[in-house]
Order: C-alpha cells, then sequence, then structure tokens
C-alpha cells in the first residue's frame, strides 16, 4: 500500500469519527492543510442499488446553483438554423457534416459534445472515436436536446456529468475548495437531493447508505445522510 505523505496523515488526524451533518463536513474540509493548488471537491454517495440491473443505473448531469469553478469547451451539432444560438451561448464550434469529418480527421480538442436528435444519424458514425473517452452526446446526459444552446450555455458553464460505477457509487465535483462554504454545502445540497429525486423505483432497502465529502489531495469527511 502507497505510502501516505505527510499533509495527509495530518488531515487525517482531524476526521471525526463519526458521520457530520452536510455544512459541518464542509467547515471540516476547508480545515485541512492549504495544497499549492485550488483543490476540487468531490461529492460520493453509496446507494442501495444494484449495479447490473439496466433499470438502476443512474447517469445523468446537472447544473448545480454555484457552478464547479470551472469551464468546459462545448461543440454542437445542430441545424443551420441553430448554429448562431450555439455560439453565442458559448460553443468553440459548431457544424453538422463538416465538424463530423473533422473529428473523423483526428481532431478531439473539446470537452462535451451536445447534438440536436435530428442530427445523432450523421454523429453516430462518431461512435468509436467519442464513445471510450465518454464524450459521444447522450439523451441521459442531457446532450442530446432540441434546446442546445441550453445545453451549451450549461455545460460551458461547468455542468456536472454523474454516472454510478460497478459498486453502486456515484460522485460530481460540486466546486473548489476556496469557494465560500455556503455555498460548497448548497451544491451539495443540491446533488444529494437530486440523486434522491431519481431513486429507480426497483430499488429496494435503504438508497442512500453512505456519503462522503473529499478534495483532491485530501481524506474523506463521512456525510450524515
Amino acid at each position: 500500500m502507497p505510502r501516505k505523505g505527510k499533509n495527509y496523515t495530518a488531515d487525517l488526524r482531524k476526521v471525526p469519527s463519526e458521520p457530520l451533518p452536510l455544512s459541518a463536513a464542509v467547515e471540516n474540509l476547508k480545515q485541512f492543510k492549504p495544497r499549492k493548488f485550488d483543490q476540487s471537491v468531490e461529492f460520493c454517495l453509496h446507494l442501495g442499488i444494484d449495479p447490473k440491473q439496466a433499470d438502476q443505473a443512474l447517469r445523468g448531469a446537472i447544473a448545480l446553483p454555484h457552478g464547479v469553478g470551472a469551464t468546459k469547451r462545448v461543440i454542437a451539432f445542430c441545424s443551420p438554423e441553430k448554429i448562431e444560438q450555439a455560439k453565442a451561448a458559448g460553443a468553440i464550434k459548431v457544424g453538422g457534416e463538416d465538424l463530423v469529418k473533422e473529428i473523423e480527421g483526428g481532431w478531439m480538442d473539446f470537452d462535451v459534445a451536445v447534438s440536436e436528435p435530428a442530427m445523432m444519424r450523421v454523429v453516430a458514425r462518431l461512435g468509436r472515436a467519442l464513445g471510450p473517452k465518454g464524450l459521444m452526446p447522450s439523451p441521459k446526459a442531457g446532450t442530446v436536446t432540441q434546446d442546445v444552446a441550453t445545453a451549451v450555455k450549461e455545460y460551458a458553464a461547468g455542468k456536472v456529468e454523474y454516472r454510478n460505477d460497478s459498486g453502486g457509487n456515484v460522485a460530481a465535483s460540486i466546486g473548489k475548495l476556496s469557494f465560500d462554504s455556503g455555498k460548497l454545502a448548497e451544491n451539495a445540497q443540491a446533488f444529494l437531493d437530486h440523486i434522491e429525486k431519481i431513486k429507480p423505483s426497483s430499488s429496494r432497502g435503504q438508497y442512500l447508505k453512505k456519503a462522503t465529502l473529499s478534495a483532491t489531495m485530501t481524506p474523506g469527511v463521512a456525510v450524515l445522510v
């Protein structure tokens, strides 16, 4: 097992043995020793779902109340009449067949791809290129939509995508450690409320089992759920 650094070890001593209310967990996290960069904060939930069951899989995206302190490079596949709207919303490139060919040629300098439903017949050719990188537009993630401009604007501002793993965990970045404590807590609560709202109907027993708040280089702080 890799040896932990002295800062991590010092932070570990400050972690309470029992879960804390969300606002208190945020305050505890902010008491850890500062690093040389502004760490991202992640909120991880362990859920009572069976990831092997398709109807219990969770995947989607959420625009948090205070953003996440990062911007994303967004491209859009849309009809000619929506090109200017997508550009005004913040898309770095907009197009159709021409943009597909550019990506087929090897251009991949973007973080999110948004598409109109009607354009997916063309975008489908990029499945092998975009799928493995998690960049293929998806209705579940809100990146296949008629309202391309709104999707571009939200993702450019840092809209958060999430997807459960094989262990039934789902996590999301909720901001930077430099954020005001209240804003971090509100972002975390918004994510928690969203995950509770989309509980699969086939999930049985306790749904929210554990929650942990952590920053890029810190231990996790257990949150009371």
